[in-house]
């Protein structure tokens, strides 16, 4: 699921970039009133700028190696991969390398982002963000990286397929998505993670068309792999680890992501020891995170159970309002602010009852987005391990 930028910060991030890297244009200062990303790319709104952006609509036809690719008519899209990993002497991890690309203004409809003879080699509307992280029961490791679009810093192409932002990058042996390496470097902590699947994408929603709504305003193209065998290294100050375990990656890009009322959100990635796998999330509609811990939630709800051969079924609160309960168990206090931590989800039609307990509660990603994530784990009707993100509170 998308994090909520802010777009002061973006935007400064640019002006920033502009003037290291010697653009022949800076932006104009930014309107210095704070506004949230989740308003201005997330949330629906009718500007001109935004009529311009390719929007998202059913019957979508995915083709693959372009669909691997960015698309740059869209406002936002990001590559975003979690892995629960084992050291050798048994200690759990978590790992989360995810990559953004955000549209400063649209580009032409027909064409791709390609710089015009007049302008200079650094101009591009196209901004990529990275965050990455490590997480044990003991640390939470987080870091970001921010680029323009540009071949030397950050892109993603093919001949082999690769999404790199410096030098942190997936780099596949050919077109296609595995076998392939994930390679993120930091100053406190750093891996090396050998990435390969055999299972069929799995499309979220509709054939990959996932309502973000109950009235259909928005919605994103979405498409997983919750399969993915993962062997390596890590590295934590010095001290090199190798570690096995199972990762999930999720494709998503839209040009609008939230309703104007909508809040933030609470994705799960869950993998379950029956050998399925179940994505699971809630877009909140309320004023504040504080009334959340004293009143109901008001939320659209979407779910898919998922298996390795390809097939699944989806679970939408829509057609069955009854069959997804997910009520907060535990806050914590971080130092984004509190979180809902720990859950128990209800799902009657799959017979999951679970109750899901953060590896680390202190999992805040304090960037410049604030956040937390972090991986989980499973008791109840099913064991097992996962991902847990929680926005907007």
């Amino acid at each position: 699921m998308m994090k909520t930028l802010n777009l002061n910060s973006i935007v400064w991030a640019v002006v920033g970039l502009m003037l290291i890297g010697g653009c022949d244009k800076t932006p104009s200062p930014p309107n210095t009133q704070s506004k949230s990303m989740a308003n201005v790319v997330g949330k629906t709104s009718t500007n001109q700028d935004d009529l311009a952006f390719t929007p998202v609509v059913p019957g979508y036809r995915f083709e693959f190696p372009r669909d691997y690719l960015a698309h740059n008519n869209f406002r936002q899209e990001w590559w975003y991969l979690t892995a629960n990993l084992t050291t050798e002497t048994g200690e759990q991890l978590g790992a989360q390398w995810t990559q953004f690309r955000v549209a400063l203004k649209p580009t032409d409809l027909q064409a791709t982002d390609v710089v015009p003879k007049s302008e200079s080699t650094w101009a591009t509307q196209q901004l990529y963000l990275a965050h990455s992280a490590l997480t044990s029961s003991n640390d939470h490791l987080a870091h970001e990286k921010w680029s323009r679009r540009h071949s030397e810093f950050a892109e993603v192409k093919l001949d082999p397929y690769q999404i790199r932002l410096d030098n942190w990058y997936w780099q596949s042996e050919t077109n296609a998505l595995f076998p392939a390496t994930l390679t993120v470097e930091n100053p406190d902590f750093s891996y090396q993670l050998q990435l390969n699947s055999q299972a069929p994408l799995q499309f979220q929603g509709t054939n990959g068309y996932s309502l973000k709504s109950r009235d259909g305003q928005v919605a994103s193209y979405y498409y997983s792999q919750p399969f993915i065998e993962i062997s390596g290294e890590i590295n934590r100050n010095g001290k090199v680890e190798r570690v096995t375990g199972q990762g999930w990656l999720d494709r998503e890009w839209s040009s609008q992501f939230l309703t104007k009322t909508q809040q933030g959100w609470d994705w799960f990635a869950l993998r379950l020891n029956d050998d399925s796998t179940l994505m699971l999330f809630q877009l909140r509609d309320q004023s504040s995170a504080e009334s959340a811990k004293n009143t109901p939630i008001s939320a659209f709800y979407s779910a898919r159970r998922m298996f390795a051969d390809g097939t699944g079924r989806n679970i939408n609160s829509t057609d069955n309002p009854n069959d997804i309960k997910m009520t907060p168990l535990k806050w914590q206090h971080t130092v984004n602010g509190d979180y809902p931590v720990s859950w128990r989800v209800k799902i009657p039609s799959e017979n999951i009852d679970l109750t899901i307990t953060p590896l680390n509660p202190n999992s805040a990603m304090p960037l410049s987005t604030p956040y937390w994530e972090g991986p989980v784990q499973l008791s109840g009707s099913h064991t097992g391990t996962g991902y847990m993100e929680l926005t907007g509170y």
